[in-house]
């Protein structure tokens, strides 16, 4: 297991929680998480395009949902009217509960889309560089396999085909690197690694020429 030494002053003198070091899915936010502080402490700033996008087709359809279900309209009382409803098109709140089951079908089947075309693995976009000539920003990736203690983590570009785009770079390491025995994050470490990632991915578009 990595010792616990501290990046800085700061964080000596607050006490870090331990987490499970059964838990992957613990462990893997954990390690998100911080990945995220240390690209975005070197300056980078999150793109949050994608985020509000999902956001905002999940209000939509729970907007829909609301409209559907206090639809002000009551059910038809007369008989001959309730037939004529049957036969042309369902009754008013049978036409509001399909309409809204099919819109939450719709924008479910979009959301799915989204995340397993652009969101992936992806753990944060960030937008280009300020002030730099690339055109295309960060796009940070990681996974932890179910029963295995092997981390990668992934830099690349957001777009790929741009001709500013950088070769991605990974790391592959246990997080027993990482971790002390009671489940506290080595955070000098980890930082070290990840801007060391950072720094090879950034001297990419150097080294290609």
């Amino acid at each position: 297991m990595a010792s616990s030494g501290p990046r800085n002053a700061s964080n000596s003198s607050t006490p870090k929680k331990g987490i499970n070091l059964q838990d992957p899915y613990c462990i893997k936010r954990v390690l998100d998480d911080s990945t995220s502080e240390v690209i975005l402490s070197r300056g980078y700033v999150e793109n949050v395009s994608l985020s509000n996008l999902k956001m905002g087709i999940g209000i939509f359809t729970c907007a829909i949902a609301l409209a559907a279900q206090f639809y002000p309209k009551k059910f038809p009382a007369n008989a001959s009217f309730l037939v004529s409803c049957i036969i042309l098109y369902p009754p008013s709140f049978l036409r509001q509960k399909m309409l809204n089951f099919s819109t939450y079908l719709i924008m479910n089947v979009i959301l799915q889309y989204i995340i397993l075309t652009k969101e992936k693995q992806h753990i944060l976009f960030t937008h280009p560089f300020p002030g730099s000539f690339t055109s295309t920003g960060l796009a940070i990736s990681s996974k932890l396999p179910r029963y295995s203690d092997m981390y990668t983590l992934r830099i690349a570009s957001c777009d790929p085909k741009s001709v500013s785009a950088n070769p991605p770079v990974e790391i592959t390491k246990s997080v027993t690197k990482w971790f002390t025995k009671d489940g506290v994050l080595a955070e000098g470490i980890f930082w070290d690694d990840v801007e060391s990632l950072l720094d090879d991915y950034e001297k990419g578009s150097r080294k290609s020429k």
